[in-house]
């Protein structure tokens, strides 16, 4: 390695401007060079993964919490390892830089068959399978990578979506100017609403909602991908309207607070906060995607004439679409211009004041086998300000979804793209973007299959969460749809509170294997008052055993 200004760093500069210090991957020979200059970066830590899966699910939960993320792959055989995480990212709106080491431009110019190709010449398969689930892709050479480099990164950022970079191993050291301008005064530059447009939809949002008897605030993920909460909270204050989110945006909204309702979620929903969702004359829907796994399949009660939509870059009141506003000034805008009404005015029923099933006290029944209900009780009452909660999809989201949550928490979940084994992965990113807070995995025994191994990179990294792994032996989502006591539902039978011990010998964790009240109490009171270490608590419940809701979720499903 030498001392001139290269693509490789103007390229890592570039990550680390924007906040980027760890990136993830596996090596491969195509990408090598490359990871030189990640070493050698002051501001940047290389996090090897197991796998290129994997470590696109920790570049998936670091951009969560950090705001972006980056991830290295190999040609071919990596990078489409990776897509499947890549993908989810996609779906969900997170952005992530994924870098694939490709051969040489000599030899993807003569079209050798070269390993980790299809052997026929052609260099551009993978990228093309890769613009089905980017929004922005490129080839780099020493001639257009400031340019390219610069682009991308701004659409990734734009977008809050997954971007494709493919860097030539023979490109990576060949030098380069340095930029002249930080990327935030680009982005600040390329990012301005049409004004005109903005006001012609207040005008239509606020006669509607002016009219309206029971309006009502609904809202999702979009706010947390913008990091727009507080915007949302000073509007929620200004109005004084009730507030309900849905599912995959779960704490976008403090679920303490007064005017919060609780989680929508159609024929799912509480009997209060669904009738004060489908029955709204005005509902002011932001930042949401009706999906089929937070909906209920669907069972929303309320038509596009009750709507008034507001996302990223669009919005719409009823049949009439407003493109080129932004959703942090539409919210602005509204609160400054409409008025605040009276609680008693409004039909607001806290979310606290019916969850009572979570948050009143409860009496131990010491060696008792633990239930579901018990244990999200517990789990309830464990959590604390400030947390990342993780909940695989599964039996772990869907009784995560209706438990409050603490002021300040960051809920994770993958409810869109639904990738069992996300989480655990996942977990290293979150942890990582922010080693201050405590981060705590639920995930069910069918998904820790998936990723398990990933749990060893969590121990080599010596960072301290708490993994609470559900064994209910088997697929329990897939038994509450279809096949009860079906073979395919069924799994290995793993000692998981053994597994820490032989993923690593530092030592550095405590496992517990719980079957009732007393063993899981004992666990939650070493975890709340040490950190010193990762807790792996393996808790032990009937197969047969499910959250009320995903036995009405299986059911909706399962038709």
């Amino acid at each position: 390695m030498n001392n001139q200004y290269t693509v490789s760093k103007y390229l890592l500069d570039r990550l680390y401007e924007l906040g980027v210090s760890h990136i993830f991957g596996v090596p491969g020979d195509y990408n090598l060079s490359f990871l030189d200059h990640v070493i050698a970066h002051d501001g940047l830590e290389w996090i090897g993964n197991c796998n290129e899966l994997n470590a696109a699910y920790a570049a998936d939960g670091y951009a969560r919490i950090n705001g972006i993320s980056a991830l290295i792959t190999t040609y071919g055989v990596g990078e489409l390892s990776a897509i499947n995480g890549i993908a989810g990212s996609y779906a969900e709106y997170v952005p992530v830089v994924e870098i694939t080491g490709t051969p040489s431009t000599i030899v993807m110019e003569k079209g050798l068959y070269v390993h980790h190709s299809l052997g026929d010449g052609n260099f551009q398969h993978f990228i093309n399978m890769f613009k089905e689930v980017t929004v922005a892709q490129t080839f780099l050479t020493q001639e257009n990578a400031d340019q390219e480099i610069d682009h991308i990164l701004l659409v990734c950022l734009k977008e809050k979506r997954p971007v494709h970079i493919n860097l030539p191993i023979d490109i990576c050291d060949k030098p380069i100017n340095k930029p002249k301008k930080s990327l935030l005064t680009l982005l600040a530059e390329s990012t301005k609403g049409n004004e005109k447009i903005l006001k012609q939809f207040l005008h239509d949002a606020i006669t509607k909602i002016d009219k309206s008897k029971k309006p009502i605030i609904l809202t999702d993920f979009e706010v947390n991908r913008y990091e727009i909460q507080q915007t949302l909270y000073d509007l929620a204050e200004k109005t004084g309207f009730p507030v309900a989110s849905l599912s995959m945006g779960k704490g976008v909204f403090p679920e303490t607070h007064p005017q919060f309702i609780g989680v929508y979620s159609g024929t799912l929903s509480s009997p209060y906060v669904r009738k004060r969702v489908d029955e709204s004359d005005c509902i002011i829907s932001i930042g949401v995607k009706l999906i089929d796994t937070i909906t209920g399949r669907f069972s929303q009660g309320f038509s596009d004439n009750q709507v008034i939509e507001i996302h990223p870059y669009t919005a719409k009141v009823e049949d009439k679409h407003y493109n080129s506003i932004f959703m942090k000034d539409v919210l602005n805008q509204l609160t400054l211009l409409l008025h605040h009404r009276p609680t008693e005015e409004l039909d607001i029923s806290p979310n606290l004041s019916n969850a009572s099933s979570f948050t009143s006290r409860f009496i131990s029944k010491s060696n008792e086998k633990l239930t579901q209900k018990r244990f999200w009780q517990y789990i309830c009452g464990f959590l604390q300000e400030g947390d990342v909660i993780l909940a695989d999809q599964g039996t772990a989201f869907c009784g995560a979804s209706i438990m409050p949550i603490p002021n300040k928490a960051t809920f994770v979940g993958q409810p869109l793209w639904a990738s069992i084994g996300y989480t655990l992965p996942s977990l290293l990113g979150t942890q990582l973007a922010d080693r201050t807070r405590r981060n705590i995995l639920i995930i069910g025994d069918g998904s820790f299959q998936m990723t398990a191994q990933e749990l060893s990179t969590i121990l080599r990294q010596n960072i301290t969460p708490i993994i609470f792994l559900i064994n209910n032996n088997g697929y329990t989502i897939e038994r509450a749809i279809h096949g009860k006591y079906q073979p395919y539902n069924d799994i290995g039978i793993w000692q998981y509170h053994k597994l820490p011990s032989i993923l690593t010998h530092e030592g550095n964790f405590i496992s517990f294997k719980v079957e009732s009240e007393t063993e899981l109490e004992e666990a939650l009171n070493d975890a709340a008052h040490n950190s010193d270490k990762l807790r792996f608590i393996e808790v032990i419940m009937s197969y047969d055993d499910k959250p009320k809701i995903l036995e009405k979720f299986g059911m909706l499903f399962g038709k």
